[in-house]
């Protein structure tokens, strides 16, 4: 074997003989079709062994969270009812701060800057993030997933999530600075974290490398009985079988990256990586608990009979932040 690719947390060790029986069997598994592919497409079939030398370990895959707070939001100057109302602005109906601070001062004669605002959402997303993690529930046998760009001081950064078939829960949220193998198996181990130990799961994505070399160390982790099935849908027509089956899945994802660019677009990118990972965590929070879903009759993807008895969105706000805190 030789040194074949060294990426940013996985080196990518390949076998170039070719009498191995693994790439014998790998030749025999292509149907007449796919033959006559190979001989102008060869780069489209992993043939050859594969060994990837993983640059990381479990206990690294922790999910970004958001730093804790230096205001108190128990503290606070202003009532619950007022940081609900400026959550619902700024989060549920993706206002900008400054547009937000201007309608808690013109409509309801409540004098808060932008700064406090964003304050105030660091502060509340820090206790939502535990909120979100406890109250997750049950995942579907089937979750989608892919990752979306943002932009942090002018750079690009990205944002993975991960979403329940059928329940449209967002199972997982992660922010990092780049797209590589680490990142992309931290957010498909919180996809899978409440998942049943008997539960039959397939992950469908796009055809990013990370999320098979990710799949891979969490099978090695796993019972050989419980594996987790990867299926990658490429490209946007169905040339292939598993893209035809599952294209479905992976609509439901590029549906929720819609849904999230639309909550950050007001804000014109980020200053600080705190500030991006606040504002995902609240918008988590927004779609699980506080958002109705059509597909759903009109019901959150996560029901707590504590928010049910609350009328208004901003009450439901403070109400999760009790809980939380």
């Amino acid at each position: 074997m030789f040194r074949w690719k060294v990426r940013l947390d996985v080196i990518m060790h390949k076998c170039d003989h070719h009498n191995c029986p693994y790439r014998i069997n790998a030749l025999k598994q292509l149907n007449p079709a796919e033959h006559n592919l190979r001989q102008s497409k060869s780069s489209q079939f992993k043939l050859n062994y594969i060994y990837r030398e993983y640059l990381f370990e479990a206990k690294d895959l922790t999910v970004s969270s958001p730093l804790k707070p230096t205001v108190d939001i128990r503290k606070i100057y202003n009532s619950p009812n007022v940081l609900g109302l400026i959550l619902s602005f700024l989060v549920s109906f993706a206002m900008s701060a400054r547009k937000t601070a201007y309608i808690m001062r013109v409509v309801f004669n409540i004098n808060v800057s932008h700064q406090t605002v964003l304050n105030y959402a660091e502060a509340a997303a820090f206790h939502c993030h535990q909120f979100n993690m406890k109250f997750k529930g049950p995942i579907d046998n089937e979750s989608s997933g892919d990752e979306t760009y943002i932009k942090i001081a002018g750079k690009t950064n990205f944002v993975f999530l991960f979403t329940s078939a059928k329940k449209h829960t967002i199972t997982s949220y992660h922010v990092a600075d780049n797209r590589e193998t680490l990142p992309a198996t931290i957010a498909m181990s919180e996809a899978i974290r409440t998942a049943t130990p008997d539960q039959k799961l397939t992950l469908i994505t796009d055809a990013n490398p990370s999320y098979t070399a990710g799949a891979m160390f969490l099978n090695e982790k796993r019972d050989k009985n419980h594996q987790i099935t990867l299926k990658q849908v490429i490209g946007l027509q169905n040339l292939d079988d598993i893209s035809a089956e599952f294209r479905s899945f992976k609509q439901i994802i590029e549906r929720l990256n819609r849904t999230f660019k639309f909550h950050v677009r007001a804000s014109a990118g980020f200053k600080a990586a705190n500030g991006a990972v606040a504002l995902t965590t609240l918008i988590v929070t927004h779609y699980n608990f506080l958002r109705p879903h059509m597909t759903l009759n009109y019901k959150v993807p996560i029901e707590l009979p504590e928010l049910q008895a609350v009328s208004t969105i901003q009450g439901r706000w403070a109400k999760i932040l009790s809980m939380a805190a």
